[in-house]
C-alpha cells in the first residue's frame, strides 16, 4: 500500500514539474523587419532576435518565437497570456497596455522619400502636405496621427509600404534610423528627409506575464548590456549603437 502511494505521489509530482515547465514557456511574435528580427530558412534571426534568445537561455526558461505581420503580431501579444512581442515602442498610448522589458534598441524613427521624388518638405510640418505610409498597429502610426498628419496610408506590412514608397506610390514613410541606414548601405535609392521621433524598443508582455519573470528577463537584459553583448550584437550585423 505504501508503494503504491508513493508511486501515485511520484506522479503527480512530476506531473506537477511537467506542468509548471509548460505554463512558463514564454511565446514570442515578431515580424519580417531586417537586421532585427527576420528568417533565414524557417529560422528566426537578427540584433534583437539574438538578444532575446540569448536572455531566455541565460535564465534557463523555454520559448518559442513566431514571426508574422505585425498586427498580427502584436495583437497575440496583447491578449494571449505568456506572450509578448518584439521590437515594440515604448511610448504613452502603450505603456499600461503590457509589461515591458527594455531597451534591446534606442531608435529614432525619421521620415524618408524615395530619391528623386518630387517631396521638397526638410520639418515635420513642411512633411504634413505629402501623403505618408505606414503600416497596421505600428507606433509610427500613432506618431503620425498625433502629429495631425492630414493623409495617412496603412498598408499590411513594412514591405508594402515601402514598395509604394519605391514606385511613388506614397511620398513619404516613417522608418527606424538603425534600418535607413542599411538600405543605403544595399544601395536604396532613399533620402532623409527629418527627425519623428526617439523611442525606447522593447519588449512588450501581456498584462499579466508573471511579475517574477518579467523581473528576471530584465535583469538579464540589463547584464547583455553592462556587458558589452547587446553592442557585440548589433556590431555583428553592422549596426552602431551611440554614433
Amino acid at each position: 500500500m505504501r508503494r503504491l502511494l508513493f508511486m501515485i505521489a511520484t506522479s503527480l509530482f512530476s506531473l506537477l514539474l511537467l506542468t509548471s515547465a509548460r505554463a512558463e514557456t514564454v511565446h514570442f511574435t515578431t515580424e519580417e523587419y531586417p537586421p532585427f528580427n527576420y528568417r533565414e530558412g524557417k529560422t528566426p534571426v537578427g540584433a534583437t532576435t539574438e538578444q532575446v534568445e540569448k536572455m531566455m537561455a541565460d535564465i534557463g526558461v523555454d520559448y518559442t518565437i513566431d514571426i508574422m505581420p505585425w498586427a498580427r503580431a502584436y495583437s497575440q501579444a496583447l491578449i494571449e497570456p505568456m506572450t509578448c512581442v518584439f521590437v515594440a515602442a515604448h511610448n504613452e498610448e502603450r505603456d499600461k497596455l503590457f509589461k515591458w522589458i527594455q531597451p534591446l534598441l534606442i531608435d529614432r524613427s525619421i521620415l524618408i522619400k524615395h530619391s528623386g521624388s518630387k517631396v521638397a518638405a526638410t520639418t515635420v510640418e513642411e512633411a504634413k502636405e505629402y501623403l505618408v505610409g505606414t503600416w497596421r498597429e505600428d507606433y509610427t502610426e500613432t506618431i503620425l496621427r498625433r502629429n495631425n498628419f492630414p493623409r495617412i496610408d496603412v498598408g499590411g506590412d513594412f514591405k508594402a509600404a515601402f514598395k509604394k514608397l519605391m514606385s511613388d506610390r506614397i511620398d513619404l514613410m516613417p522608418i527606424s534610423e538603425f534600418y535607413f541606414d542599411k538600405l543605403k548601405s544595399e544601395g536604396n535609392a532613399v533620402e532623409k528627409v527629418t527627425i519623428l521621433s526617439q523611442q525606447p524598443m522593447g519588449i512588450a508582455c501581456q498584462k499579466d506575464f508573471p511579475a517574477d519573470l518579467q523581473r528576471r528577463m530584465q535583469a538579464e537584459l540589463d547584464a547583455l548590456i553592462a556587458n558589452g553583448t547587446q553592442r557585440q550584437i548589433f556590431l555583428k550585423y553592422g549596426l552602431h549603437l551611440g554614433d
